[in-house]
């Protein structure tokens, strides 16, 4: 299922077929209306949000209004720092559900706004003091007991003094028709503000279910594509999406020690053949060859996974790519993306990739990798194998590592479910029944029409009602993943994966030192000896090494 950009006129291209499940699902916390401290349910072992509370709580967001403004600011504002490659999701479509769940907000806040202005700034006197009852109704409904019910009750006296001083004021004229309007007009307000707020919350809703239910739920950004020279904004938003699919397709990422390569996952398993090299036919030397030579192997090798002697499924085809991996602190919070002569679009190029694969083996620098991906289960499960050759004095020594990134955090696929709550029977107090709420209830009214006009100035906003601080260095995908090892058949592939690519390595470099006339008897044994290694079932953390 394709997720496309709909509106009238052109639309954005949305790249990325590879199962759409893990983008759906971060997509979807876009339209969410649950409280914004769920975020750090998503948290995982190496990656934790914030939640950075406000002065009023009156102004808080809830999480689909933090999560979008801060998600569409750190993946599109100028200047920003570089982003962590969300493999097996695609960012600009989770991007562009935040942008779209911004505007939909938007138009509400504009209605609201106007609602404010007719019914609440004119009539200001009567707004404060009917705001002054229901910020007393909510510091009385948050204590324990019967507080609830104690502040409805407040509500509805309130309500009583107002008919009798509407009824009989101390006094007339203009300040007394002044003064009912002022006590009646933000009711009738109210009134309209929760017809506003209704239609919208019930289309956010749909959207968010329809998108974890796999329906084509299309994200309107008309902004996205200028319509004439003049608009800067436009194009200043269509240059930050093509940026953002650049960085998505760069050949660069990222070593972050126990954490693993940033965006691909930890490294669960290490499998090392290092033998010396010695001729096979002496007193005739080796002929010269080098670490490319052996990798251009592999990959030509690797591409044929997906063939068996068996009609029996087997590999899907995989994504076969060099990687330049950099290294950085495990608690480093940004990241620096290569640049120069060598880099074009974020892509270090193929003559600077072989370089570094022959010379930078050893001390400080960039290292070359060579990877071979799956995206399964929808991008919920990510597998990479990354293989590195290296050339020390007279020993040979080919690594294959493994990394999993499991599933998005079951957070981020709870479905839309309709507000109830229990209560006791009438004539069978010790029995409940379940009944329906309002869509949007009394207080978030209240807090959505207050917050309404601020929504043009967001760092004030954010600084009055609070937001979310996204994990750095942040990616999409990786920030909130689960470990696969508790999914049984995620684990499986996993493991399975790792055998056919370790012997498939090993008879491709082994091959290639044939032709180069080495001796490959200590070779063969050691592969031998590491292919059943291999099949340990267990995973293990790799990156931490007990020293």
């Amino acid at each position: 299922m394709s997720v496309g950009t709909e509106w009238d006129g052109p639309q954005v291209p949305v790249s990325g077929d590879e199962g759409q499940a893990a983008t759906l699902a971060l997509a979807s916390a876009a339209y969410r209306d649950t409280p914004m401290p769920e975020i750090k349910k998503a948290d995982n072992e190496w990656h934790t949000s914030t939640v950075k509370a406000g002065r009023i709580p009156l102004f808080r967001p809830n999480l689909g209004e933090a999560f979008s403004r801060a998600v569409a600011d750190r993946l599109l504002a100028p200047g920003r720092k570089p982003l962590i490659q969300s493999f097996g999701a695609d960012p600009q479509v989770v991007v562009e559900h935040c942008l779209a769940a911004n505007n939909i907000r938007r138009e509400r806040d504009n209605k609201l706004t106007l609602v404010m202005v007719v019914c609440g700034l004119i009539f200001l006197p009567g707004l404060l003091a009917w705001l002054l009852v229901f910020l007393l109704r909510s510091f009385l409904a948050k204590r324990e007991g019967r507080a609830g019910a104690l502040g409805t009750a407040l509500l509805a006296g309130v309500g009583v003094l107002a008919v009798l001083f509407l009824l009989k004021l101390p006094f007339g004229g203009f300040w007394g028709w002044y003064t009912r309007a002022a006590v009646v007009v933000p009711v009738l307000g109210w009134f309209w503000a929760r017809r506003v707020c209704e239609r919208t919350a019930a289309d956010l809703r749909e959207r968010w279910g329809g998108l974890l239910s796999g329906t084509s739920v299309g994200a309107k950004v008309p902004e996205a594509v200028p319509r004439s020279p003049g608009e800067t904004a436009a194009e200043q938003l269509r240059q930050s999406l093509a940026r953002l699919g650049a960085e998505q397709r760069s050949n660069s990422v990222f070593y972050a020690g126990p954490k693993g390569i940033l965006g691909m996952g930890t490294r669960w398993g290490s499998w090392q053949l290092a033998e010396e090299l010695v001729s096979a036919d002496p007193p005739r030397e080796i002929h010269p060859f080098r670490s490319w030579d052996v990798i251009r192997a592999i990959h030509d090798q690797l591409s044929l996974l997906e063939r068996g002697p068996l009609n029996t499924g087997g590999f899907p085809r995989p994504s076969i790519r060099h990687w330049i991996v950099t290294p950085i602190g495990e608690n480093a919070d940004e990241v620096s993306r290569p640049e120069g002569t060598d880099v074009e679009a974020f892509q270090v190029k193929p003559h600077a990739i072989q370089e570094i694969c022959n010379k930078q083996q050893f001390g400080s620098g960039d290292r070359h990798y060579l990877g071979v991906q799956w995206t399964l289960w929808d991008g919920q499960l990510v597998l990479t194998m990354m293989i590195t050759v290296t050339v020390l004095h007279e020993t040979l020594r080919i690594e294959v590592t493994g990394h999993a990134l499991g599933p998005v955090n079951p957070l981020f696929h709870t479905k839309p479910a309709a507000p109830t709550k229990e209560v006791a029977k009438t004539l069978k107090p010790w029995e409940n029944r379940t009944v329906k709420l309002p869509l949007v209830p009394t207080d978030e009214v209240v807090r959505l029409a207050v917050r309404a006009p601020l929504t043009w100035f967001p760092p004030t906003l954010n600084w009055l009602g609070g937001s979310i601080g996204l994990p750095e260095p942040f990616g999409l995908r990786h920030a909130w993943a689960d470990q696969p090892w508790r999914h049984r058949f995620m684990a499986d592939d996993a493991l399975r994966a790792a055998t056919p690519v370790l012997r498939v390595v090993h008879s491709a470099a082994i091959k290639v030192l044939k032709e180069n006339g080495v001796d490959t008897e200590k070779f063969g044994a050691r592969s031998a000896f590491l292919s059943g290694l291999v099949q340990d079932p267990a995973p293990r953390k790799a990156d931490l090494y007990d020293a």
